[in-house]
């Protein structure tokens, strides 16, 4: 065992660091919750130096955009140590702690920040300048890192700050991970100027992070080219961001065209765009484009960063205005460290090879052409694989190509056929078939810091053979190519993030699972969603919040923080059960239906309170970022998810029992039925479902509502219910010598579960709070009624869930996935036990009803071509067995 050393501080400190108390009272820090000015931060920042003591050491920081992970690694800084920043969860900590054996290691604990030491000095001979070791893009984890020194971290903030023109006035969000250079090089530039930082874990697709962007009067934000991608579902064109001044992109080559777009957009919105070029081996930046010429010049990585110069090196086998580009200047790392050893070594390189080939233009532009490490050799061709990712991108392809072992791997996103694909790159790259393989995912892999991950790629594309079984493509993935058949299974692994991925494969009928997929994103619905969260409650034994809409990743347990094997989850999760008040409300609500009905009891209201919650899923499953194409596919197929199983169960009701006539059969009962006929009303509900989901199909395929619903996602639904109150409280004259359909007399019921699903404040909630008091006393001149449909929307409001047992989950969950199935069959089944016991006739009901739902599930299973065209799908899209066309907001599906 290695004695410990005390070793005196003898770096030198970061000058920004040490200078923030200089800032005085200026806003440093903003988030959620309040601001933190330059003098606290500087006082927090000292008071974790001097938590570290004077004894110079190899600290360990996990990186989170958060006050107290910042904290952390600024204090870390500030006591002269060498900090090594690794990324917020997963196994890359652990294994870079087991590779470098840190002194200390400060990590995020319950509710604070836990300083463990692990020994009192230093196990390391620490070389005096160095002062930051991060991993290389694409090694996170990875033993490999990059030696920064102070000099380094200063000059490389000081050319950002220089060339942005950043002020102290200005406001960055943190939209790129803290451990990730790129993010890393934003919170340095803008501390050096004393201007803000919004720190913040959100994306840039939530609408929350858009409330916190406007409301903290950010000037600035960065991004990778996948942000961009989240950019345009969000309708970013179309967000008021009244202070934004420019924004940056790096992190990979976006597109010209796209440069070029933004370019435009930024001028007429009066922000500018500024795309960069660097490497976490130059500390951040090496090159940016000029915001006036993004538009004129968007292929370009424009000129050197101020203080750094760059070098074309010729390289065999390509055009002699080509090279490979070398950059030089005081941001250069110190070198790699591979082993603690290196911890003790100076200065080894003294110029960067990026490994890019670049080209010099006439206008002095640097433009990067292909990447030299990438090149692959396939059939004795020279293949570029970024080149191949061009032609695809022409053809409307977004794909990753690497090169394998004589051939080309391929990943594209659905809806792109691989047979497609493969037939493109042979025509337009002129590669023979056979050393061609693509495989199609649901997301193009990606690392944390948002670039390509190729090594999952290759893994997707040409998995190593599996000794459990024969190998497959991956989770989420078809492959045409070489020896590639059919449908692929899942990896089998005794892993826990494959075991919660073949999880949501199951529950979802879809291969288009990877680690980063959501429930959300996989198109998940309210009957999917009873079953994967009982489903993932026993697996990591409780729900952490929002689990819907984080990625599977986030949810999968991770080894303990002390390298003991077993395995806790990522999230804390307490032991306490609970029920979803959503779920909980939709099995209450088919009891209280069916018991109604068959007089065992007389509690009306419950199809009022489903109502809500269809509104209130609605907004949660459907309204998602995907783009307005999805979105329109997605209400599509939860149309056809509903009216299938209603119009089989009342075509079998019409035939065989003589019930019911054509109007009902085509779901318009409530239009067309005879005004004496009673059972008119007998699919109310389903009729109402159906005809809002297909209004809401009509509007959104308006580009202008689309956009308007990104924009101001509460008050679009509270425009609606402004509009659907005016009938409720009949302002038009509408109901004078007319029945109106239940669709129109109640779909406000629809539109304040859809705003409850929105009010993310107190005063929203309190508004649809209010309205929900002021409209549903009076409706039906019935007090316990109108107490029933008042209770449940307010709990839907307030309370996210509500406490149960683990039997009431197993219940509730049963009869909540079965309640469409339920409410369709019970009035054929009641009548014919009602007069024995009306105990047997709801027990029947409920009965025959979840085995309904068990054989319209079987048989959709069965059907996934038919479903799949009937859902609107392209051919060739890998959309897996469908359980009826997916993404069905009825409350209880």
């Amino acid at each position: 065992m290695t004695r410990p050393r005390v070793a005196p501080v003898t770096a030198p400190v970061v000058p920004f660091v040490r200078g923030l108390a200089a800032h005085g009272t200026r806003p440093a820090l903003i988030t959620g919750e309040g601001t933190v000015s330059y003098r606290e931060l500087a006082d927090r920042v000292a008071a974790t130096a001097r938590r570290l003591g004077p004894e110079r050491r190899l600290v360990q920081v996990v990186g989170g955009n958060t006050v107290q992970a910042l904290v952390a690694y600024l204090g870390a800084l500030a006591g002269g140590h060498a900090v090594l920043l690794v990324p917020d969860g997963g196994g890359s900590a652990a294994a870079l702690a087991a590779a470098y054996d840190p002194d200390v290691i400060l990590r995020p604990a319950t509710g604070s920040w836990l300083i463990d030491e692990r020994r009192p000095g230093t196990a390391h001979d620490l070389h005096p300048d160095l002062a930051l070791l991060l991993s290389t893009s694409g090694s996170t984890g990875s033993p490999k890192l990059v030696r920064l020194s102070a000099a380094n971290l200063t000059a490389n903030a000081e050319a950002i700050a220089d060339y942005l023109g950043i002020r102290p006035d200005d406001r960055a969000a943190t939209t790129l991970p803290m451990h990730y250079c790129y993010g890393l090089s934003v919170i340095h530039s803008h501390l050096l100027r004393g201007a803000g930082l919004i720190m913040t874990g959100l994306s840039v697709a939530d609408t929350c992070f858009w409330d916190l962007f406007r409301a903290a009067r950010g000037t600035t934000f960065a991004g990778v080219p996948y942000t961009f991608d989240l950019l345009d579902r969000v309708g970013f064109a179309d967000l008021r961001l009244p202070h934004l001044r420019y924004v940056t992109q790096a992190g990979g080559r976006l597109a010209p065209d796209r440069v070029a777009r933004y370019a435009a957009l930024g001028r007429r919105a009066g922000w500018d765009l500024y795309v960069m070029y660097g490497q976490t081996e130059a500390t951040a930046r090496m090159a940016y484009l000029p915001p006036d010429l993004a538009s004129v010049r968007p292929e370009a990585i424009g000129v050197p960063i101020p203080g750094g110069s760059f070098a074309l090196r010729p390289v065999p086998e390509v055009p002699a205005d080509t090279g490979e580009l070398v950059y030089t200047g005081p941001n250069v790392m110190l070198g790699y460290a591979e082993r603690p050893a290196d911890l003790a070594l100076g200065r080894t390189v003294h110029e960067l090879r990026t490994g890019d080939l670049a080209r010099r233009s006439a206008d002095s532009l640097y433009e990067i052409v292909g990447r030299r490490s990438q090149f692959a050799k396939i059939a004795g061709l020279r293949v570029d694989p970024q080149q191949v990712e061009t032609v695809l991108g022409r053809h409307g392809v977004a794909a990753c190509c690497v090169g394998g072992d004589g051939e080309l791997l391929v990943a594209v996103t659905a809806p792109a056929d691989p047979a497609t694909v493969r037939r493109t790159i042979v025509t337009e790259c002129a590669l023979p078939a056979r050393a061609v393989a693509v495989a199609t995912v649901a997301e193009l892999p990606r690392l944390p810091n948002g670039k390509p991950d190729h090594r999952a790629v290759r893994d997707l594309v040409r998995p190593a053979p599996d000794p459990a079984g024969p190998a497959s493509v991956g989770p989420g993935s078809t492959s045409a190519g070489p020896g590639a058949g059919g449908r692929a299974e899942p990896a089998r692994s005794g892993d826990a993030l494959d075991r919660l991925c073949r999880l949501y494969a199951e529950v979802l009928d879809t291969d288009d699972v990877t680690p980063e997929s959501s429930f959300v994103s996989l198109g998940g619905d309210s009957l999917s969603y009873v079953e994967m969260s009982l489903r993932l409650e026993q697996e990591l034994g409780g729900l952490p919040p929002s689990w819907h809409t984080r990625p599977i990743r986030e949810l999968c347990p991770a080894p303990a923080p002390d390298g003991d094997p077993t395995t806790t989850p990522r999230t804390r999760i307490g032991r306490r059960r609970v029920v979803e008040t959503s779920v909980a409300l939709r099995a209450i609500a088919i009891v209280l239906i069916v018991g109604t009905h068959a007089a065992l009891f007389n509690i009306s209201g419950g199809a009022h309170v489903l109502l809500g919650v269809a509104g209130f899923n609605f907004a949660r499953f459907q309204l998602t970022t995907a783009d307005r194409r999805d979105r329109l596919r997605h209400v599509r197929t939860s149309v056809l998810r509903i009216a299938v199983p209603s119009v089989a169960w009342i075509a079998v009701a019409l035939l065989v029992l003589r019930e019911y006539g054509p109007a009902n059969l085509v779901l318009l009962g409530g239009v067309f039925g005879a005004p004496d006929d009673g059972s008119r009303w007998h699919f109310w509900f389903v009729e109402a479902i159906v005809h809002i989901l297909v209004v809401a199909a009509v509007l959104l395929a308006v580009p202008a509502v689309d956009r308007a619903e990104r924009r101001w996602p509460f008050g679009v639904p509270m425009a609606v219910l402004g509009l659907a109150l005016a009938v409720r409280f009949d302002l038009f004259d509408l109901r004078t010598g007319h029945d109106l359909p239940a669709t129109v007399r109640f779909g406000w019921l629809f539109a304040i579960g859809w705003a409850a699903a929105r009010a993310g404040t107190r005063w929203r909630r309190l508004l649809v709070t209010v309205a929900i008091l002021g409209t549903v006393p009076g409706m039906f001149d019935d007090v316990r009624r109108e107490s029933v449909i008042v209770a449940g929307l307010v709990l839907l409001v307030w309370v996210p869930s509500l406490p149960s047992l683990a039997s009431l989950n197993r219940v509730a969950g049963i009869l909540a996935g079965a309640s469409l199935y339920v409410y369709l069959t019970h009035w054929q089944v009641y009548p014919l036990l009602v007069g024995h016991s009306a105990v047997l006739a709801v027990a029947a009901s409920l009965a025959v009803g979840i085995g309904y739902g068990a054989v319209a599930t079987a048989v959709g299973r069965r059907l996934p071509t038919v479903t799949r065209r009937a859902g609107g799908e392209k051919p060739g899209r890998l959309v897996g067995k469908t359980q009826w066309p997916v993404r069905s907001p009825w409350p209880g599906s």
